[in-house]
């Protein structure tokens, strides 16, 4: 959301101590033990308080640019080794679903109608000549020019709670602050296009909004932002890590709650944390293992918890939706949408990758679909696997942790230098990954 705020000299925002946005981030990806979780744009459930209009005084000089974080090479078919195996048409249908936000643009409008074309009478092989003779396959190399990468998971947690606060209930479920301000950058910098500023007014100053251990002191400053109430302080952590969720309320009814805004601050991991304090050892620093943790050190776990500044509120959602609505726009589709770095690979896209299965160990490639951001998920070479909603998903996403290869596929014709993201109105990823990674 964009919103006016007082004369800020270029010196002056540099010294904030707010993220700027990179759902979501730093210039190399920063590694977490624990899964994250999808960071998309959205408007704040309640709107912003009248904000007098103010002349906006910027600094001139020019913006310094953002470090390459990678590049697409042309390549042939034969180097994506194995692609032709998949099931074809469950990755056109994913494709397909994204093209409510992609055909929009010209280069996408004859590729999403012929998909749609295909879907009708869905056949494998007429899906494998689908993409075959609809995009170009683009190899995708990091920065350094080495094309390996680190492949996490994600998923949808179901929680348990309440719309209003009892004994056993009693951790609050934000929605975004009337206060927290968000600022485009690209609306001053052009060349800073996925870069976004947060804070909240303080007189006519802009300063950092509250960090998390301000938000869930005793003091409670957001009381009557309330979306609903949890039993388990910890799981409300890994709601904001995954970014959506449900929750069970006592009749046996669901909220399906996502990702609205995020406090502005970077997100820090709370597994690096335990490592390094000798509270748990690295192996043992999966999203599991840590709930373990807590259950053994409840007296610790809060402490530990704010070690991680990085808050994010949510919204409610539809309940009919088939799964939580990614950066694109669209619900993600269990084990075939994947969360990208967008600053090289354009949202949308069909995209091969090539990892190991967390349960088999085995080799694992699959035509996946780039559909979400991530704040950790920075880097060409970098995503985030979508597993679906539940325990099961969960457990699988919690041990998810490999390398892996990626190729993206372009439509014919497509200039990959051109700004990535549909329409142009791609969304700033978090630098928390509204929460994730």
């Amino acid at each position: 959301m964009k919103s006016a705020f007082p004369r800020l000299i270029r010196p002056s925002i540099l010294a904030l101590a707010i993220v700027l946005g990179g759902c979501a981030t730093a210039p190399v990806p920063a590694p977490a033990p624990e899964p994250k979780c999808p960071a998309c744009e959205a408007c704040p459930v309640c709107p912003l308080p009248p904000v007098a209009e103010i002349p906006l005084a910027i600094d001139p000089s020019p913006a310094t640019p953002e470090p390459s974080r990678g590049r697409l090479e042309r390549v042939n078919w034969e180097a994506l080794a194995g692609w032709q195996s998949d099931n074809m048409v469950a990755a056109l249908a994913t494709f397909a679903q994204g093209c409510t936000e992609l055909q929009s643009r010209e280069e996408w409008k004859q590729v999403c109608a012929r998909a749609l074309s295909i879907l009708s009478s869905p056949r494998n092989d007429l899906a494998l000549a689908y993409f075959r003779d609809n995009f170009e396959p683009y190899r995708v190399v990091n920065f350094d020019g080495t094309d390996a990468g680190l492949v996490t998971g994600y998923y949808e947690p179901l929680l348990h709670g309440s719309r209003t606060p009892t004994k056993r209930f009693k951790y609050p479920v934000y929605a975004t602050p009337q206060d927290l301000i968000s600022v485009e950058l690209a609306d001053v910098y052009a060349d800073l296009k996925f870069r976004r500023l947060r804070g909240r007014l303080d007189g006519s100053k802009l300063v950092p909004y509250l960090v998390r251990s301000e938000i869930e002191s005793a003091s409670a400053p957001l009381k009557g932002l309330e979306i609903a109430y949890v039993d388990n302080a910890v799981e409300l952590f890994f709601l904001q890590i995954q970014g959506s969720g449900q929750i069970q309320l006592p009749d046996g009814s669901r909220i399906r709650v996502g990702y609205a805004e995020q406090n502005g601050h970077p997100f820090r991991s709370l597994g690096g944390a335990l490592i390094r304090k000798g509270e748990i050892r690295a192996e043992r620093a999966s999203m599991q293992g840590i709930k373990e943790w807590a259950a053994r050190n409840p007296r610790k776990v809060q402490q530990f918890m704010n070690t991680n500044p990085s808050y994010v509120f949510f919204k409610e959602l539809p309940n009919e939706l088939t799964g939580p609505i990614g950066t694109l726009g669209v619900p993600l589709t269990a084990e075939r949408s994947i969360a990208v770095d967008p600053r090289v690979i354009p949202l949308g896209v069909p995209v091969f990758l090539a990892t190991t299965h967390p349960e088999s160990r085995q080799e694992f490639r699959r035509l996946m679909v780039a559909q979400d951001t991530g704040g950790a998920i920075g880097g060409a070479v970098r995503a985030d696997f979508y597993w679906g909603f539940g325990d099961d998903a969960g457990a699988m996403a919690g041990r998810m942790k490999y390398p892996g290869r990626m190729w993206v596929l372009l439509p014919r014709g497509y200039d990959p230098e051109k700004p990535a993201g549909p329409a142009n109105t791609q969304v700033v990823p978090d630098s928390n990954n509204g929460g994730r990674k």
